[in-house]
């Protein structure tokens, strides 16, 4: 980045050099597994409108006075399952601190040290909107956006670009923001997908299927054009590509289903006990809408899901981790900020 402030007059008030700051974005995470911060969470998530859309004077009189008086108990039992203790902090918040050290040193090899690097949580700390004010006080005056959901949803990529968009309304000097697309077919992303599973082959586990589960949503997302669901599916499709597999080899399916509403399907729990029970001894489970691992993942796959398979009859069963901040992960995350940073840096 160029040196604004080259020319000013010696009186000029203190600025800091023009930068340029990159903020991954996540989902979000409670503060601790407690009640209150649980309900604190989760009152935000699920208030958020790209998330459950119903009418407010339907839906908030059973969120706050029926759903939160139970969930959060239930919910921090799940959290402390997989909390990391030694650091007091969700796994989730550990890896992205991880992804975020990574990729800044990927992008500070390329460009320089003018470029500044953060994270922050759509629901939870550190807000979205304090990241942007940090950076923006660090004199980033164009800002990369990269929600890190590869597969676009309203209920995921929107509503994190919705929080950034928010909180430039706040300010009166306004840094030029670009957010980055879904990545859902990046090649570098999809070779990434690859070598984790081939990786996790070349071990002690030898499943007779793959089952590729993502994040589910209503039908009705579906119905109204949100690509996510065939997103999904292209993922898949190019995962198996890659590996060379015949289309039996893996198996598309959507988890975390809740409410009334028919969701897009087969769901994950209820597909790998099917498949206990057609006789398939030996399954793996890959989650790749998700760039960290999470409550989703660590204790939803990991424990409920293989759980189910094992009450079905299924004798083993293994899961593939997320990319998290492997280094062909980080590597293919740093060649899309670089192609979303083309005439700025």
């Amino acid at each position: 980045m160029t040196d604004r402030l080259k020319h000013a007059p010696k009186d000029h008030a203190p600025q800091p050099r023009a930068k340029l700051g990159v903020l991954i974005a996540n989902l979000g995470t409670p503060d601790d597994t407690g009640y209150w911060s649980m309900r604190r969470y989760l009152s935000e998530f699920l208030s958020d409108k790209r998330v459950v859309d119903y009418p407010s004077w339907k839906w908030q009189p059973l969120l706050q006075l029926i759903i939160l008086s139970k969930r959060p108990f239930s919910s921090g039992k799940a959290y402390d399952s997989i909390w990391n203790k030694e650091a007091d902090e969700s796994p989730l918040l550990t890896i992205t601190k991880a992804q975020t050290a990574k990729l800044s040193a990927l992008l500070v090899a390329r460009y320089g040290e003018d470029v500044v690097v953060d994270f922050c949580m759509r629901y939870g700390n550190p807000s979205t909107e304090s990241r942007i004010m940090a950076l923006k006080a660090q004199g980033c005056e164009r800002i990369i956006f990269f929600p890190l959901y590869p597969q676009y949803a309203a209920p995921t990529t929107a509503t994190a670009n919705d929080a950034a968009f928010r909180a430039l309304m706040k300010m009166n000097w306004q840094p030029a923001i670009r957010t980055v697309p879904a990545y859902f077919e990046h090649p570098a992303y999809i070779e990434a997908l690859a070598a984790s599973v081939c990786e996790a082959y070349a071990g002690d586990i030898s499943p007779q299927k793959l089952v590729v589960s993502y994040h589910g949503v209503p039908e009705r997302y579906r119905d109204e054009g949100d690509p996510y669901y065939c997103q999904c599916l292209k993922t898949t499709r190019l995962l198996r590509e890659a590996l060379g597999w015949e289309e039996e080899a893996l198996d598309t399916t959507f988890q975390s289903q809740f409410g009334p509403e028919k969701w897009v399907g087969p769901a994950t729990v209820e597909h790998v006990a099917e498949l206990a029970a057609q006789g398939v001894e030996r399954i793996a489970v890959i989650a790749p809408a998700f760039a960290a691992d999470c409550i989703e993942t660590l204790e939803e796959i990991n424990e409920e899901i293989g759980d189910a398979f094992k009450e079905a009859g299924g004798k083993e069963f293994s899961y593939i981790p997320c990319l998290n901040d492997r280094d062909d992960h980080m590597e293919a995350l740093a060649d899309i900020v670089a192609n979303e940073a083309k005439g700025w840096v």
